[in-house]
């Protein structure tokens, strides 16, 4: 009831006072129209000086928002979410401050890189207010100040990059500005979410020259590339050509071989054949009228040679009595009966004749 009774005491005297004072304001309101300069607000001021909730007693604080009061123009307390109660004229909301995460546009401005090329940049800045107080109380505008250290700091990490390092390493650069954001801000009660870079602006005769630089780097690759192929073609070729000429040496090798095997094998069958026509010659030589067939076979055999006498050369040696075929044959009988002679001395082993050659032989008998 006491609460109850100030209220309306204080109202009633809030209430003559203001009914006294108003024809006075109504007088004096067109002269400061004219007097006073018309404020321009800029859309950044304008958020955050936007109307301030008047204090009618019983306030609902929204969600996700903050409200600074003072009292008798000093700091005295930050309402929460929900239902609150003020003293009127006493108590005063200065400052409505939103916890939501807020978005910035940070406008394009001019940096210089390492190479000493202009670059123009815009980002995108993200952050939270984490403590109402210092944000009211320690920064006049915490939007605009936080955006004129986002340039700043941005143009001094940007100062540390050459062009071609900006490009590749886009994430570094956010993480580096948000980091020194962070500790600026940090008396302002502002948390710098992440940052973000928007467009990056060149030059147009840095670009031109920057196109050039990645068409010499295509047609490098490029002839890199033919190269490195036409170096793989060639070590085909060889490869191809070393087998090719191993393959046709193993195989004249193996043709070598297997005619060397085939003459061997036929100057053995040769060696085999005559040798058993010499035995066989020696069994019917013993047998009777064996030097019959001898001289026969030696008399064919002289004419056969002595009709092709003078067929391949001019030149003939011939002895005296050539005509003479029974002298010829005499003499030739005469040299085997020699032969026959020395030879009769060294009887033959009978286990060097085959055994064909005997069976003929004792069937002969």
């Amino acid at each position: 009831m006491i609460r109850t009774a100030l209220f309306r005491t204080v109202g009633g005297a809030l209430l003559q006072q203001s009914r006294r004072t108003l024809p006075s304001l109504r007088q004096t309101v067109p002269s400061l129209r004219r007097t006073v300069p018309s404020l321009r607000v800029s859309p950044v001021q304008q958020r955050w000086a936007s109307s301030l909730p008047m204090n009618t007693v019983v306030l609902f604080v929204p969600q996700q928002e903050a409200w600074v009061v003072e009292r008798m123009g000093r700091f005295h307390r930050i309402l929460e979410p929900g239902l609150n109660f003020l003293i009127p004229v006493l108590d005063r909301i200065r400052y409505v401050q939103s916890l939501k995460e807020i978005v910035i546009d940070v406008p394009e401005q001019s940096a210089v890189s390492l190479d000493n090329v202009t670059l123009q940049i815009d980002g995108v800045l993200y952050l939270r207010i984490l403590d109402p107080f210092k944000a009211s109380y320690g920064v006049e505008d915490p939007e605009y100040a936080v955006t004129q250290l986002a340039q700043t700091t941005m143009r001094s990490e940007l100062g540390k990059l050459t062009l071609d390092k900006v490009f590749r390493e886009r994430e570094s650069l956010n993480a580096n500005i948000v980091h020194s954001i962070n500790q600026a801000s940090d008396d302002w009660g502002i948390r710098c979410l992440r940052y973000e870079i928007k467009d990056i602006h060149v030059p147009p005769r840095v670009k031109e020259s920057m196109q050039m630089q990645v068409e010499a780097e295509r047609r490098k690759r490029a002839t890199v590339l033919e190269s490195e192929g036409t170096r793989e073609s060639a070590i085909n070729v060889a490869e191809g050509s070393k087998q090719a000429q191993i393959l046709a040496s193993e195989g004249e090798k193996a043709e070598q071989i297997n005619k060397a095997a085939g003459e061997a094998q036929a100057i053995l069958a040769k060696a085999e054949a005559k040798a058993k026509a010499i035995r066989l010659l020696s069994v019917a030589l013993d047998q009777q009228n064996g030097n019959a067939a001898a001289s026969l076979s030696v008399a064919e055999q002289y004419v056969s040679a002595f009709s092709k006498l003078a067929k391949e050369s001019n030149t003939v040696l011939l002895p005296s009595n050539a005509g003479n075929i029974s002298s010829m044959v005499t003499q030739a009988m005469s040299i085997y009966g020699t032969l026959a002679k020395s030879s009769s001395k060294i009887p033959p082993e009978e286990d060097e004749r085959p055994q064909d050659v005997l069976d003929q032989a004792e069937s002969s008998k």
